[in-house]
């Protein structure tokens, strides 16, 4: 039996629940990019099955897409989302409810990746951005420089609304 996304729709709106990795290696953030959007770079992550936790989700997803075993530091972020969905990306456009959490995943001191991952039928790549040069990119969630360029106390609510 194929796994449920954590994710309902409506007529006109859309709600889903994603588990994140922010990997961070030799001060570069690893960012998914593909040819659908190929101006656009985002954070290793996808969908919260039912009956799983943020936990198992993002640690399945990081090794989906990077043929890596990554191991959870610490929940960084509550990202609570916003937006028009991308008809590029989803057939019907909605407006979206998105809840993400972003895990920091712990350093494995190499940036060498086996990567073979696949989004809607498109070959997504990844990329190595360095932190300092995340400005120069499209690289979503746009807290994520700012993020990185500073200290925390724990974990952090960020709510963005790009309606």
């Amino acid at each position: 039996m194929q796994a449920k996304d954590c994710s309902f729709t409506t007529d006109t709106y859309w709600f889903r629940y994603r588990a994140t990795a922010i990997i961070v290696e030799n001060d570069y953030l690893l960012c998914a990019h593909n040819s659908n959007l190929p101006n656009t770079y985002y954070s290793v992550g996808g969908a919260v099955h039912v009956g799983e936790t943020a936990e198992q989700a993002v640690i399945r997803e990081v090794y989906e897409e990077t043929g890596v075993n990554y191991k959870i530091d610490y929940l960084a972020v509550i990202h609570e989302n916003l937006f028009k969905s991308n008809a590029v990306l989803f057939k019907n456009l909605k407006c979206c409810h998105e809840l993400s959490l972003y895990f920091m995943m712990k350093s494995r001191g190499s940036q060498v990746l086996n990567s073979n991952s696949y989004i809607n039928g498109v070959k997504e790549h990844l990329v190595w951005i360095p932190i300092n040069d995340l400005d120069k990119y499209n690289v979503y969630p746009k807290f994520i420089k700012k993020y990185l360029s500073s200290k925390h106390g724990g974990i952090e609510h960020i709510v963005s609304n790009y309606k």
